[in-house]
This record gives C-alpha cells, sequence and structure tokens, in this order.
C-alpha cells in the first residue's frame, strides 16, 4: 500500500532524491553563476488530505510549478516553495533582487518557470534514470495561491487524483539564503509500486551490489 512504506523503501526514494537535487544543484549554479546546493532532508508519504500541513496550512501563499509524467509511471508533480523564497530565486535569475522583492509580475513568473523547469525535470530525470522507467514529462506551468487552492485545483487540472503523495522535502542554499521546498509526487494507480520495482525494493526489501533479498 501507499501509505505503508518501510524505511527502507523511503530511503531508497530519499536516495534518488538527492541525485535528483544534486543535478538541479548543478544546473542552476551555472545558470544563476552562482554557488547553490540542494539536500532532502526529509521523505514522507501522506494523503492529500493531510498535504497542506506539511507546508504551513492551506492558507499559506506559495508558488507552484506542477507538471503531468507520462510513460511507464504515469504520475503528477507538484514543486511548491514560499512566496517569499520564489522572489528570492527570481531576484537572482534576473540579477536585481531590489526589483524582485516585492513583485511577482510578468518578469519574475517567466523567471519562476525557468527555475521550476529546472527543479522538476531535475528529479523526473533521477527517477527515470535511476529506475530504468520511461518517463516523458509535460511542459511545466506555474500557479501562485494559497496551498489549498493549489493542491485541489493544479491537481485536479492533471487528471484524477491519486488519494495519496509522495512528499520529498527540498533545501536549496544560495547568497546565503536557504529555501525550503516541497515536491509533490501523486502516482496513478499502480504507478508507485512500478517505481519500488524498478528500485529493486519490495516488501521492506532491497537489492543492492553485493547483497541479495532473502528468497
Amino acid at each position: 500500500m501507499i501509505h505503508n512504506l518501510t524505511p527502507l523503501q523511503l530511503d531508497a526514494i530519499r536516495e534518488v532524491g538527492n541525485i535528483g537535487a544534486g543535478h538541479a544543484a548543478t544546473v542552476l549554479s551555472q545558470l544563476l553563476n552562482q554557488k547553490v546546493s540542494m539536500s532532502v532532508p526529509e521523505v514522507n508519504i501522506l494523503p492529500l488530505a493531510e498535504a497542506c500541513d506539511v507546508v504551513g496550512g492551506p492558507e499559506q501563499p506559495m508558488v507552484g510549478v506542477y507538471l503531468r509524467v507520462f510513460g511507464g509511471a504515469p504520475s503528477k508533480i507538484l514543486y511548491l516553495f514560499p512566496e517569499d523564497k520564489a522572489l528570492f530565486l527570481a531576484g537572482l535569475l534576473i540579477n536585481d533582487q531590489e526589483k524582485c522583492r516585492n513583485l511577482l509580475g510578468e518578469l519574475e513568473v517567466s523567471a519562476l518557470k525557468e527555475i521550476g523547469n529546472i527543479l522538476t525535470g531535475a528529479y523526473v530525470y533521477a527517477f527515470s534514470n535511476f529506475t530504468g522507467i520511461d518517463m516523458l514529462s509535460s511542459v511545466p506551468a506555474l500557479a501562485f495561491d494559497m496551498v489549498g487552492a493549489i493542491i485541489n485545483t493544479v491537481l485536479a487540472d492533471l487528471g484524477e487524483m491519486g488519494d495519496y503523495a509522495l512528499i520529498i522535502k527540498t533545501q536549496l542554499s544560495a547568497c546565503d539564503e536557504s529555501v525550503d521546498g516541497h515536491f509533490f509526487l501523486v502516482p496513478d494507480p499502480g504507478s508507485l509500486a512500478t517505481i519500488l520495482a524498478a528500485l529493486g525494493v519490495k516488501d521492506g526489501c532491497q537489492k543492492r551490489s553485493g547483497s541479495e533479498c532473502p528468497n
């Protein structure tokens, strides 16, 4: 069951998350011409009804980048980060931090779409490369609203929602500023089992080089 993942299974997904975070940090460092680091301090599996609480409550204003994943493990992806941190990231890309401090205008939205494209793309690539599953993502879109509205509306727009979401908390650091974000993977029915099987994780047992699951 998606909500009964073992610590070993969550650890396997955290490993993939760290690969995606490292790839995103490398690309963002080149794009922003700044040193960028990313880590994955936490991975959870939660009912979508509880997802708002993870990011500060349903009325918390957030920027969300979202897309649909097709292929061997169809899913929905949503990447959320706070409004003020979104403005900070936009300012880095536009190279005008003061201008972006209080305004989420057309230029800032364009910058955030580019950053969001890198972040979500890095995770899709990591899952696809690590599992060997063919994954093709749609062009990311951007939403700015309260968390509850984004989760309820955006994910619904991407198709029938699953009951649970895999949530990967990310921490991005640049220019002495820390940006906490949340990566939501909402698998279609059967997709999570496909991903776990491709990772070599089944029934709490993970195959690693040099070790085998018991028969």
